[in-house]
């Protein structure tokens, strides 16, 4: 097995209904997460905003 190289240090925190907020260490802006489209739908939720649900930010993660 290869050398460890980075771990991730972070506390999620929910700010209303779907709505979460990923504070990274060493980063000042937190990574907001939500719902949109389909997935408010699958889920029965209206919340506020729409705003990219993690599955978004992990399809994004692949494609870099």
């Amino acid at each position: 097995m290869g050398d460890l190289v980075h771990t991730s240090r972070l506390r999620i925190e929910r700010v209303k209904g779907p709505i979460r907020e990923a504070f990274l260490e060493n980063f000042d802006t937190p990574i907001r997460f939500g719902v949109h489209g389909g997935i408010k739908k699958f889920y029965g939720v209206e919340p506020d905003e729409d705003i990219p649900a993690t599955l978004d930010h992990m399809v994004a993660a692949v494609g870099a």
